[in-house]
């Protein structure tokens, strides 16, 4: 069983989960602040996606793991690719339900007010998202999960477990706010994980060279 988990953090996550297909753990990293030079790490993080994602992003075959990190375009294809995607994200440091839906609600709302895409629709969607939150406690080990269809790519479901009771569910179709969240978690430059981009960087250079 060992070779079929992948250790992030010293918190486990399967190579594969199945969706509606199986996914594939295609890259992985923490959130995490710099404090008077302490390290806080917040939450650990496996993307998963479908094996087939590489033959969306054939224009970048050949290029090097660094290259691909620092290219806003790649992670924007990878992004719009027409494929399921899973973000599995499993806390580390406890905080409020409700710190976590500001910090959610602020990332989504700025980028989706540069892209002048934010209005009533994406406002109520995304205070509905943030509702569903102000009640939890995100207790360590606590897991929130993000699941994106392929076709269309405009619904997520997200959910919320923690100490092994069933999740809690929501289901967010604003399209906008669907691809903002991705933009949060995966938009390379501006993600808000870059050992999570730097992952995936690493691991889609390799399938491209293949």
């Amino acid at each position: 069983m060992a070779n079929e988990v992948v250790m992030v953090d010293e918190i486990p996550f399967p190579k594969e989960i199945v969706a509606t297909k199986p996914l594939s753990l295609l890259g992985h990293g923490i959130t995490d602040i710099e404090i008077h030079f302490l390290q806080i790490k917040f939450t650990a993080i496996g993307v998963y996606l479908e094996p087939k994602i590489v033959n969306h992003l054939q224009q970048w075959k050949g290029k090097p793991e660094k290259a691909l990190a620092e290219d806003d375009g790649f992670f924007d294809a990878l992004i719009s690719a027409p494929v399921e995607k899973f973000l599995r994200i499993v806390v580390i440091k406890e905080i409020k339900g409700s710190q976590y839906g500001v910090q959610l609600e602020s990332a989504v709302r700025d980028r989706l007010a540069a892209d002048d895409k934010y209005e009533e629709e994406e406002e109520a969607a995304l205070e509905t998202l943030v509702e569903f939150f102000q009640s939890k406690y995100l207790k360590k080990n606590s897991i929130i999960t993000f699941h994106f269809s392929a076709t269309p790519a405009t619904t997520a479901e997200v959910a919320f477990s923690t100490e092994g009771k069933e999740s809690s569910k929501i289901k967010v179709e604003n399209a906008n706010v669907v691809e903002m969240i991705q933009k949060w978690y995966l938009g390379g430059s501006r993600g808000v994980s870059q050992t999570t981009i730097s992952s995936l960087a690493n691991t889609l250079s390799a399938e491209l060279s293949i």
